[in-house]
């Protein structure tokens, strides 16, 4: 299969005989190599002892006295959330469970970044033989918050820190407004907009995040969105789920939805209470759609047979930050009682 998604870190990962993937001591200390957690000039010895026996064992014990022993508040917070997140990383039986429990249980004291990072990670191994370049970029939206615009009456989603990186260049570079016409869309720059013709060249530019998905107007591309929904439930519930993308909700006795970011649960909770959207909400749904969980067994009884809508919106700035982790947590299963 075609490589892709280099930067996920897959090759410096186990995948077991489960098909979960198992952390090494290399994918732990390509963490103890980040800024965050490079011991600055300034660094007391403490610090600089305990990256060094970390680096030399990532796997290592850390007692609560050496953290405490660095002087630096903010750099003994970071380790904090370091030590925190591998040790419960390694508690789990693979990536997959401790992302489970991450979703399940809470991840305070996690930063977003290292859940994003894990999010990628996992994904990466769920479509490790996927051949379709529109499932991959949908996959993006799992892990890469993303920028939209209305671009000839189509909903257009790409890269929000391509986008901004873009622009800052545009800003530096003092471009005449004729200049930023010739990009094929003027807030997005010169990114291309997926569709049947380019699709290919994804694959040399998987880790580079510069395609735009039209999600307004391709409907290959909504419908590779719920195929990767269904594998990422699939891959980490071992639930057999379907998925369509809806234009509405037309159900008048729908009993239960997920918001998949924050915006979609606001708005979904709006909805719950009879409440009217006005234009400032309803211009920010991104999506609709609606899922059928195959193994009512597992649903709690009250809800089996009842359709789930998923509903995602973007923020006030036009920024969709997908939560992957609420199609986890949210769906009511009989499992998701168990604390």
């Amino acid at each position: 299969m075609r490589e892709f998604w280099v930067s996920s870190g897959h090759h410096l990962v186990r995948r077991a005989d489960h098909g979960g993937l198992v952390a090494t001591p290399e994918w732990m200390m390509a963490y103890l190599a980040r800024p965050e957690l490079l011991p600055p000039d300034e660094a007391c010895a403490a610090e600089r002892a305990l990256h060094g026996h970390l680096m030399a064992d990532p796997f290592r014990t850390v007692t609560a006295a050496e953290v405490a022993a660095i002087a630096d508040p903010d750099g003994r917070e970071n380790w904090q959330f370091m030590l925190g997140f591998r040790d419960r990383i390694l508690k789990a039986p693979s990536l997959e469970a401790a992302y489970l429990d991450f979703a399940r249980h809470g991840a305070d004291g996690v930063p977003p970044i290292f859940l994003s990072q894990l999010v990628h990670l996992v994904l990466r191994n769920a479509l490790d033989e996927c051949d379709d370049p529109f499932v991959l970029r949908a996959a993006e939206l799992f892990f890469r918050a993303q920028k939209a615009t209305v671009h000839e009456g189509a909903l257009l989603l790409a890269d929000a820190e391509v986008v901004e990186a873009q622009q800052q260049l545009k800003d530096s570079a003092h471009l005449t407004p004729l200049t930023a016409l010739l990009d094929p869309v003027p807030e997005f720059g010169n990114l291309d907009i997926m569709d049947d013709e380019n699709a290919w060249t994804y694959w040399s530019r998987s880790d580079a995040h510069t395609m735009i998905m039209n999600i307004g107007a391709n409907k290959k591309a909504r419908e590779s969105f719920a195929r990767v929904i269904e594998l990422w439930v699939k891959h980490l519930l071992n639930l057999e789920v379907s998925v369509e993308p809806l234009a509405a909700i037309e159900d008048k006795d729908w009993r239960w939805f997920v918001g998949l970011d924050s915006e979609g649960t606001k708005i979904g909770n709006m909805l719950w209470k009879g409440a009217t959207l006005g234009a400032g909400f309803s211009e920010r749904v991104v999506t609709l759609m609606r899922m059928v969980i195959k193994d009512e067994a597992r649903v709690r009884a009250d809800l089996r047979g009842a359709p789930i809508y998923l509903i995602g919106a973007m923020d006030a700035d036009k920024i969709w930050r997908l939560k992957p982790q609420n199609l986890v947590a949210g769906l009511p299963l009989l499992e998701s009682k168990v604390s």
